[in-house]
């Protein structure tokens, strides 16, 4: 069986349920599996209940190559034939499978909860010992472990130094060498996405904002894209200019903080000063344009809940020419600075054959040489018109993850520009959809400043939310920033962790 039986469907396209193909789980299985090894990608895979107790598993693969998402589904028993030996992509997915459904992906390398909650329907949890299913506590569970002579084990967190969200990494060395590195996560799992069920309502676009708030624009945009596919909204072009402008803003901001902290870890404060008052600026001037510095309020269904004028729009300009100016005087800094390139340069290596294998995204993956990019790949909105150079290295490591995030720095930068430019006359809003297509699937993707956020959306028979499911860039690149840390000396993981810089709460969905 091949993946040319699932329903093939244009990006940013609705599709009637009905036109999913339900397969058995070996053909469904075996579909993915060489559909991957062809060079898609799983971008999503999720359980949902089907009636009677069953659930029903539904994957969404991309092909890059040409621009197309396909979907299939298959109904899974309490035991099924588990997908991640064949497509190591698939390993965080099965995981919260098992949780959520109470389902065994028997063959799974490695099943253990991947946020401790009690499964969304009766039954035990695969790792529960056949105990009574209730609320789960992080760290009850077994840890990989290296046996040897002198191998001991560190353990850091949940509980960080100053802000950081919690998170808990288990690492398994020998002296100061890392084997392996394991991560835990689900300390403050919220529930979102089970609280969009219903929906659309007033409460469904802050859910959105705060899936992770350092992507307000980023998800905000892919729920929008899904909501408008499936309620056949047509976006202003006007609107569309400034999603496109917001979305580089918050790439801006977070990839400037990155560099400073990145500075930081290595003790250069010169450039970690600056891009702490920089990333400020460009929160700064995202509230220019919408009143909030995360760009809250800004991004609806339908198009955008604010506009530029004519001064608005020199202002913008002005600042935005004094920020790139301060921007590359700072970064400059970090690649003339031996001492620095020291530090970034071969620490934290994730080979592009690793990268491939088990799905990154984002700037983590063009950091291996993946020319991968939701806005070349899948372009939606104004990136139809307006193309964004790819920014990509070779070498995989600490230092290519940094240049990476600094030439899209300054490819947003030209962006910005040229559709200020060029901002379009006209509306900046269409209103929602009075009603959205019942029984339907709808799949928006969008790259954040992280990788490729995915939002699949099914409704019901009168158009309400049946099931939402949301996908963030964090979701697939935790474990490379496990891989990054094979042998590799333990004092690198912060610098290895913030060329990550990964979202916890919006893993913990």
């Amino acid at each position: 069986m091949s993946a040319e039986s699932f329903r093939p469907m244009a990006h940013g396209d609705s599709v009637p349920r009905a036109e999913i193909p339900r397969l058995g789980i070996t053909d469904f299985r075996e579909a993915v599996i060489q559909a991957v090894g062809a060079g898609q990608r799983l971008a999503a895979l999720f359980g949902r209940p089907a009636g009677g107790g069953a659930i029903e598993a539904l994957a969404i693969l991309a092909d890059d190559l040409n621009g197309m998402l396909s979907a299939g589904a298959a109904m899974i028993e309490e035991r099924y034939p588990a997908l991640t030996p064949g497509c190591p992509q698939a390993h965080w997915f099965e995981r919260e499978l098992a949780e959520q459904w109470a389902v065994t992906p028997e063959g799974h390398p490695w099943l253990k909860p991947i946020r401790f909650h009690t499964p969304y329907r009766p039954g035990d949890a695969p790792w529960s010992g056949g105990k009574a299913a209730g609320p789960m506590q992080p760290g009850v569970t077994d840890y990989f472990r290296v046996e040897g002579e002198e191998v001991h084990e560190v353990a850091v967190g949940p509980v960080h130094a100053g802000i950081i969200e919690p998170g808990h990494f288990r690492f398994q060395c020998h002296g100061e060498k890392v084997f392996h590195l394991e991560i835990e996560l689900g300390y403050q799992h919220r529930g979102i996405e089970r609280s969009l069920c219903g929906g659309p309502d007033k409460k469904t676009i802050h859910y959105m904002e705060t899936a992770a708030g350092d992507t307000t624009i980023g998800h905000a945009t892919a729920y929008c894209h899904a909501l408008e596919s499936l309620g056949g909204v047509r976006v202003p072009a006007r609107a569309q200019v400034l999603r496109g402008i917001a979305l580089e803003l918050e790439r801006l901001a977070n990839h400037t903080g990155d560099l400073g902290a990145l500075a930081g870890d290595v003790g250069f404060l010169p450039t970690a000063s600056f891009c702490g008052r920089i990333r400020g600026d460009w929160l700064n001037l995202t509230a220019a344009l919408c009143g909030n510095r995360f760009g809250r309020g800004l991004v609806l269904p339908g198009g955008v809940g604010c506009d530029l004028d004519a001064p608005g729009v020199e202002n913008f300009k002005r600042r935005l020419d004094a920020l790139e100016r301060d921007l590359a005087g700072a970064v400059s800094l970090l690649w003339s600075t031996s001492s620095v390139m020291a530090r970034l340069e071969e620490t934290g290596h994730v080979s592009r054959e690793d990268a491939e294998s088990i799905g990154l995204v984002g700037p983590a993956a063009r950091a291996c040489g993946i020319e991968r990019d939701v806005r070349h790949d899948f372009p939606s909105g104004i990136f139809r018109y307006s193309h964004i150079p790819l920014s990509t290295w070779q070498s995989g490591d600490v230092f290519a993850r940094a240049f990476v995030r600094w030439t899209e720095c300054r490819h947003s930068i030209a962006f910005i520009r040229g559709q200020l430019d060029m901002l379009p006359e006209g509306d900046v809003a269409s209103g929602p959809a009075s009603r959205l297509e019942p029984d339907a699937l709808a799949v928006s993707m969008v790259e954040g400043w992280r990788g490729e956020i995915c939002h699949a959306a099914l409704t019901d028979s009168e158009g309400r939310l049946e099931h939402y499911k949301i996908v963030d860039p964090s979701f697939h690149n935790w474990f490379g920033l496990a891989l990054s840390l094979r042998n590799q000396q333990i004092s690198d993981f912060p610098l290895c962790n913030k060329s990550f810089n990964l979202s916890y709460c919006g893993h913990d969905l």
